[in-house]
Parts: C-alpha cells; sequence; structure tokens
C-alpha cells in the first residue's frame, strides 16, 4: 500500500512517500518559491524517483493545519485534486500533532506551537513518552500557553516555527523547565506527517469531505466582520 503526503502548512514545503510503513521517498524546500509553485513539482520527483505514480497510490494525505490560511489552502486544494484524478480517499492530519510526533520519544511534555504574530501562538501539548494528546490545538496568548505547560511541572520540549520567534522569553519565563528542539528537527518533517497519516489511514476520506482546519478566520474575514460591526 502506497501513502503520498503534501506539507504546505508552514514555511517548509514538503512531500512523502510511504510503501507498507517504509518512507519511500522525503523532500523539502525553503526558498524564494511560493508553495503553489514548489509542490506540484516535489510531487512529481517523489513518483519518478521511487518509480511509483499516482493510480498505484493507495492513500493521499495532507497537514490540513493549523498553519499559515494560503499554505493550507494551497495543500488541501492539491491532494483534493490528486484523489478525485485517482479516485482515492484523503488523510488529513493535524500539523502540530506532525511536528511532535517527529521528536518523540522525550521524557516530558512536547509543545509544539506556531507563531500567530501579536504576542499569540497556536499551540498544543503532548505527552512525551505515548503521545497522548494533552491540550487540543488552541489560540492563545503567549504567557497562558506557557502557564499551561508549566502546569504539568515536568520537563517542556518547545519546537515548530514559534518557538524561535519566542524563544527569549520562554526561557526566561520557564528557565530550566525548558528545552527547545534544535534546527534540524525543530521544523515540520514530511516523512513525520506522512508516518502519522499512515497510522491514521483507516480514518480516510473522500476528497469532498476532507477540509483544512483553521483555528480562527481569516485576517480579511476578520476584517470585514469588524466592518460590518461597526456599521450595524
Amino acid at each position: 500500500m502506497i501513502l503520498l503526503l503534501i506539507d504546505t502548512s508552514g514555511p517548509v514545503a514538503g512531500a512523502a512517500l510511504v510503501e507498507n510503513g517504509v518512507v519511500r521517498y522525503e523532500s523539502m524546500a525553503v526558498n524564494a518559491f511560493t508553495h503553489s509553485q514548489s509542490i506540484l513539482p516535489m510531487v512529481e520527483e517523489a513518483y519518478l524517483r521511487t518509480g511509483l505514480s499516482p493510480e498505484n497510490t493507495d492513500y493521499f494525505a495532507v497537514t490540513v493545519g493549523p498553519g499559515s490560511f494560503t499554505g493550507v489552502r494551497i495543500g488541501v486544494t492539491t491532494v483534493k485534486g490528486l484523489a478525485h484524478a485517482a479516485g482515492k480517499p484523503c488523510v488529513g492530519v493535524d500539523a502540530l500533532e506532525s511536528i511532535a510526533y517527529g521528536v518523540q520519544p522525550f521524557p516530558g511534555i512536547l509543545c509544539p506551537m506556531q507563531d500567530a504574530r501579536a504576542g499569540q501562538v497556536y499551540g498544543a501539548l503532548f505527552s512525551g513518552v505515548t503521545m497522548e494528546r494533552l491540550m487540543p490545538d488552541t489560540p492563545m496568548a503567549l504567557e497562558d500557553y506557557l502557564q499551561k505547560a508549566a502546569s504539568y511541572g515536568q520537563p517542556l520540549l518547545f519546537l515548530g516555527d514559534g518557538m524561535p520567534v519566542h524563544r527569549e522569553k520562554i526561557a526566561e519565563t520557564l528557565g530550566d523547565q525548558a528545552r527547545f528542539a534544535p534546527a534540524h528537527l525543530a521544523y515540520l518533517r514530511p516523512a513525520s506527517a506522512a508516518m502519522l497519516a499512515w497510522e491514521k489511514r483507516n480514518e480516510a476520506v473522500d476528497y469532498l469531505t476532507l477540509q483544512p482546519l483553521y483555528l480562527r478566520a481569516p485576517s480579511a474575514e476578520r476584517r470585514r466582520n469588524l466592518v460590518e460591526a461597526a456599521h450595524g
């Protein structure tokens, strides 16, 4: 059985192919190109290098969010199109869970976070040993997120694109309780998301059912709502 995973939810665009639980191919790109320019050539390269094809792919998977609104939309739309053309199901995986999945086991709490700007983060918490979810994906003030994580009284491993942005504040607030993933483990790796999708393949849905995960409305929608509210 073959599964293709693409990720465009964050700063790194990536693709991975898994065959019978083994990673056959992984690629990542951090460059000046947009994800919409990068991802389909990466998918083509994955199939070229492995000798596989969309026609013999059993599942098409994607990180559905949280993350960049534009990035998430690109990934979900691309997978919907691939799955529809091949007549195969889709698997959606959570971006924060995928980030944490790539570094476990850890003797403490995994704290994947994305920068949501204005002192806010998209954060979740997982057991570093069992991957049990301890907090749902939540948009919240950084201070509240750190307080929630610290309440477990265990070592905390911070990772995700929000970690370097807020590293100084995290260290100042939590001291020795805070640990920081090294750069090569701090971001979402496509192979990690692909293996998580492989584990969740029994939860696959059709391409019409697959939906992005937005923790809050896009900024344009929020501005429109504010304007409408101001004008009664």
